[in-house]
């Protein structure tokens, strides 16, 4: 992450979508959340009112101030004590419940923000979970256009000057949409699932030599534009080397290569750049041969059984 995930930055991101209203302790708004992946000593990011194991985020929603409520008057204080000294980053109060007035005096005192929303706790903690992962996750920069293909994210891939950005041209005069050029940014938000977005400061351009930059959503329209895809194929653009013999088996049956992309791994085609080649179709063959394969079919081994059956 380049800038922290503080306790304002969340309101003003989801004050609208959750309703969130800050009730006290706004003196605490500079308070940020730290990803466990990264701060192993980071306690649990969101959860339901613990004072054992305290959450960043605590959800109370009303059972938890019932049980407050029903507590004895020095009990009762203790709790509140150790709830707002537990070293949490925000306390969120659920199902449009009033927080007692101790906790506005301690939320005060503490500098601990608290927000209602009139959300339950498990959809809220639903929410706040899904934005978690998104923010909070590792992310990578990746050299490359990145593009929606047939409804599949693939990243383009090779060296400087190879064709990268004159390949996604044509496939997005083809009906394909960009989603990143040059520096896409990755971030693993599932423990299989890499998603890839664009930089602010890179969203809609193009840059293709002879050129300059394009700016694509001003050429095309809307609809060539992606905001976001999961990272699903790696197509890796490879000038052709003449004195490299393929062996009859390299020709048959293309041996699938993995990238390790923040731990996950990513299928990856290698394709010859000669001239006469039309890349933009083969990277559509490539990308349709990789979902069949993800269906369980492999034309290569089809071929293969078919032999067998002739010999037979």
């Amino acid at each position: 992450m380049d800038t922290p995930l503080t306790v304002q930055r969340l309101y003003e991101d989801l004050s609208k979508r959750l309703s969130l209203e800050w009730i006290a302790g706004q003196n605490g708004a500079h308070r940020s959340f730290a990803s466990p992946a990264t701060a192993p000593t980071a306690p649990s990011l969101v959860g339901h009112f613990n004072l054992i194991h305290a959450n960043q985020a605590q959800v109370l929603g009303r059972p938890e101030l019932d049980y407050l409520a029903r507590l004895r008057k020095n009990s009762y204080k203790d709790a509140c004590e150790q709830l707002f000294k537990s070293g949490s980053v925000a306390i969120f109060i659920t199902d449009g419940e009033e927080p007692p007035e101790r906790f506005r005096e301690l939320a005060e005192h503490y500098a601990l923000p608290v927000l209602r929303t009139v959300l339950t706790s498990n959809e809220l903690i639903n929410h706040l979970r899904y934005y978690f992962a998104h923010k909070l996750a590792e992310r990578v920069h990746l050299h490359g256009v990145f593009l929606e293909v047939l409804s599949t994210g693939v990243l383009l891939t090779g060296d400087s000057g190879v064709g990268k950005s004159e390949l996604a041209l044509e496939l997005i005069t083809r009906g394909h949409r960009l989603i990143a050029d040059d520096a896409p940014e990755f971030a693993r938000i599932a423990p299989d699932v890499i998603n890839g977005t664009c930089p602010p400061l890179l969203q809609d351009f193009l840059e293709v030599r002879g050129l300059g930059v394009l700016n694509i959503r001003a050429m095309y329209g809307d609809s060539v534009i992606k905001a976001g895809k999961y990272l699903r194929l790696i197509v890796h653009l490879k000038r052709y080397d003449p004195t490299r013999e393929e062996t009859p088996t390299d020709r048959l049956q293309h041996r699938q290569k993995t990238r390790n992309v923040l731990g996950v791994e990513i299928p990856e085609f290698t394709l010859p750049v000669a001239p006469g080649r039309n890349l933009a179709v083969l990277v559509e063959a490539a990308v349709r041969n990789h979902l069949l394969r993800l269906n369980g079919y492999n034309a290569a081994e089809d071929l293969a059984a078919r032999q067998r059956r002739a010999l037979n």
